[in-house]
């Protein structure tokens, strides 16, 4: 064999394990950014669910009607209004069921196993639900 043929062996082996490791370094960055995404969504719901709480024993046990009044009391409830500001941090935030008597917040990844893991949804009470997301292809 001449020389030639050895020099493009060498290359050929340089980027198969090139490759691999690059493959290997990119699950391992998306694995560790999937799971502090999903650390900061369950605080982020808690904190959005501890805020609902307080609003309602501050109102007569009466929950808000709009993410606002959350936002805009002096002081404020949350710092920041989750819901107009989605995506954050790979989790999209929405209450589908906002009024006097209760709530119904959820936390989804933006893109399922990717950005996070698991969705949550929180319930009037506190009551905390995750599950994993199923990708869907």
């Amino acid at each position: 064999m001449n020389n030639k043929g050895k020099n493009f062996i060498t290359i050929m082996v340089i980027i198969a394990i090139s490759a691999v490791l690059l493959r290997v370094i990119t699950v391992r960055v998306i694995e560790r950014n999937t799971a502090q995404n999903k650390s900061s969504a369950l605080g982020t719901i808690k904190l959005i669910a501890t805020a609902l709480e307080n609003y309602a024993k501050d109102s007569k046990g009466l929950y808000p009607v709009s993410f606002q009044a959350l936002t805009e009391t002096k002081p404020p409830y949350l710092d920041k209004d989750y819901m107009t500001q989605s995506p954050v941090k790979g989790y999209t935030y929405n209450c589908s069921r906002l009024e006097p008597s209760g709530y119904n917040c959820s936390a989804t990844p933006t893109i399922c196993k990717v950005t996070g893991s698991a969705a949550f949804t929180i319930t009037t009470g506190g009551l905390l639900v995750s599950e994993e997301c199923d990708k869907k292809e």
